[in-house]
């Protein structure tokens, strides 16, 4: 498996993974994806395997502790310094489930913001999914705000050590 940064190419791939494993209401429409892969390459990653996208990862770096609703809706260009990486889509393919390709992009996401100097990472996450982002070292911080899909979201959030 290789981990790298997207490019404009991966847009068909990623549009089609991202509607596979999330409701329409909260799934990123294609304008929004090619939006994100042009104005947030440097922090959305593609895991490859055998020339085929298997996942990403992506979001913007923002100054808040916690992911907004409108960083779904708005693409907002990387903070330059400092902030927190706000996952707004993990996603991994059909064909590619089961194969720990979710938790290589984690990691790969949080050596990411150890090099860029980032404040850490934060996300939400259904309730189900607790227990996954804690295994890849997440703090679960309560009932997020968000009400982004018309559904309940808990923020999940992964501190720098090395920025303490």
């Amino acid at each position: 498996m290789i981990i790298r940064h997207s490019n404009m190419e991966d847009l068909e791939d990623v549009v089609r993974i991202e509607q596979a494993n999330f409701s329409p209401a909260e799934a990123a429409t294609p304008e929004a994806m090619a939006e994100r892969l042009k104005v947030i390459s440097d922090t959305f990653l593609i895991a490859e395997i055998n020339g085929k996208v298997a996942g990403y990862i992506e979001g913007p770096v923002v100054t808040h502790r916690y992911l907004t609703d409108e960083l779904f809706h708005h693409v907002v260009p990387n903070v330059a310094e400092g902030g927190f990486i706000a996952v707004t889509s993990l996603s991994v393919s059909e064909d590619f489930k089961g194969q720990g390709i979710g938790t290589s992009l984690l990691a790969a996401l949080k050596d990411l913001a150890v090099s860029q100097n980032r404040l850490g990472i934060n996300l939400t996450c259904h309730d189900y999914l607790i227990g996954y982002y804690e295994m890849n070292g997440f703090v679960d911080e309560g009932e997020s705000l968000s009400t982004h899909g018309g559904t309940k979201w808990y923020n999940m959030v992964w501190e720098n050590s090395l920025k303490k």
